[in-house]
């Protein structure tokens, strides 16, 4: 009899976890990483994620919030239609010199599984900006 339960308890179980909807297969985005190179400390920068609804329901996005309070996604408050797109809004405040590398995470209605994007990018001081730049058009192959 402990068998007979057991035995159903996982097949239960089996079934749960394979009908259980993943994200990809409802979602295409345009890239899950963004870099935005070397940026100006103090300057914030934006970035929007393109998502795109792959399914053939209207895509609810419940939540997105980042790894850190230095990263502030936009939220998405109308559902994306079957085949529709919608952006998702990230700025990064740059506060700090020092290269980063953030998680935003996109939870969508319905959904366990929690969709992943990065943003990446290197924050230079404003002297090491300036010096940059300076440098930019003579590694261009730009002499003035």
């Amino acid at each position: 009899m402990k068998k007979v339960l057991l035995a159903s308890l996982m097949l239960v179980f089996s079934v749960c976890t394979f009908a259980q909807t993943k994200v990809d297969a409802l979602v295409k985005m345009n890239t899950e990483r963004h870099d935005f190179g070397k940026i100006k400390q103090g300057e914030p920068v934006t970035y929007a994620f393109e998502i795109k609804n792959i399914s053939n329901k209207p895509l609810v996005v419940e939540n997105s919030w980042a790894s850190c309070g230095c990263t502030t996604p936009e939220k998405i408050t109308e559902p994306i239609q079957p085949g529709a797109s919608a952006k998702l809004k990230v700025q990064y405040n740059a506060a700090a010199v020092a290269p980063f590398t953030k998680d935003v995470n996109i939870k969508f209605a319905g959904v366990d599984e929690v969709k992943i994007v990065k943003i990446v990018g290197e924050v230079l001081s404003a002297e090491a900006y300036a010096e940059l730049q300076k440098q930019a058009p003579k590694a261009a192959g730009n002499k003035s």
